[in-house]
């Protein structure tokens, strides 16, 4: 996905000349991969030619989001007030700035869902 992100559209030849990291993947995996994104309905096709052009159908923030999402849902599971104490601890041990940062966007939310 992130080399479909960069080139926008591109044939699977194209992608697959555009991974990061082919780590010497067949340009046939790449075709395999992203007919499966089609089937997922993450990408779009259309024929051109003798080839598919694909394009993504999410953007890259959206996808980061709710992989994001996904993965605090499972960290949280069904205690969260210990992983959230134990995220508060990684934060902090990141950049302590980024403490502040995590109240502003909390303020916010609450502000917003309590309404004008």
């Amino acid at each position: 996905m992130s080399a479909l992100w960069r080139l926008g559209t591109g044939t699977a030849r194209e992608i697959h000349e555009h991974l990061e990291d082919p780590m010497g993947r067949a340009y046939t995996t790449t075709a395999t991969v992203l007919d499966r994104l089609f089937t997922k309905r993450l990408v779009s096709r259309k024929r051109e030619g003798k080839a598919f052009v694909y394009r993504a159908r999410l953007s890259q923030d959206v996808i980061e989001r709710e992989l994001a999402q996904q993965q605090v849902a499972r960290l949280l599971g069904a205690e969260p007030l210990p992983a959230i104490a134990t995220l508060v601890d990684a934060v902090e041990s990141v950049d302590p700035e980024l403490l502040d940062e995590l109240a502003r966007v909390v303020n916010a939310r609450r502000r917003k869902s309590r309404g004008p």
